[in-house]
């Protein structure tokens, strides 16, 4: 596992837009169902979590701030015109780990098969940049497993550097 880290706000040329007709909200409980239902989808079986009901219980156990203080704003979704939830992006205020940098964290970022190379994960991240940045943050940070080597060339492309427990910064 690779944590990766940037300062803020991410440097991407079109965060005013969202790509194609798709709308990025903020995320509320409400939306648990539905977001551990894309959790679940979004991941090959055993990644992640094993069943539907696991990944209920996972997305609940964020919003309940087990994994860190959920920063609401910072956590986005994407949604299709059609209504159907796409991309997620669950920030917290900190890692739960302590070989993690301490800025707002990247607990969770997925986005559905049908949904993937359309932009939504630059577009979640650029605009949770931007709202941390807002809020007084220099910098956010993320976990991705070396071997999604698409997640990381994207993440390097935004700007992530690596990190471990002897860099200097945080």
């Amino acid at each position: 596992m690779l944590t990766l880290f940037c300062q803020l706000p991410l440097d991407v040329l079109d965060t005013d837009g969202e790509p194609f007709d798709y709308v990025v909200r903020g995320c509320n409980t409400t939306d648990a169902y539905q977001m551990a239902a894309l959790y679940f989808e979004a991941y090959d079986p055993g990644q992640a979590c094993d069943s539907l009901n696991e990944a209920v219980a996972d997305i609940k156990a964020t919003f309940a701030g087990e994994y860190g203080h959920l920063l609401t704003a910072a956590s986005l979704v994407a949604v299709s015109p059609g209504g159907e939830m796409c991309a997620t992006a669950l920030v917290v205020e900190r890692a739960p780990w302590e070989d993690t940098p301490r800025c707002p964290f990247v607990i969770e970022l997925f986005t559905g098969r049908d949904h993937r190379r359309r932009g939504l994960a630059t577009t979640l991240l650029a605009r949770s940049s931007c709202v941390l940045a807002a809020g007084g943050h220099e910098a956010m940070a993320l976990r991705v497993v070396e071997e999604n080597t698409a997640a990381v060339g994207l993440y390097r492309q935004l700007g992530f550097r690596y990190w471990d427990t002897t860099s200097l910064c945080m």
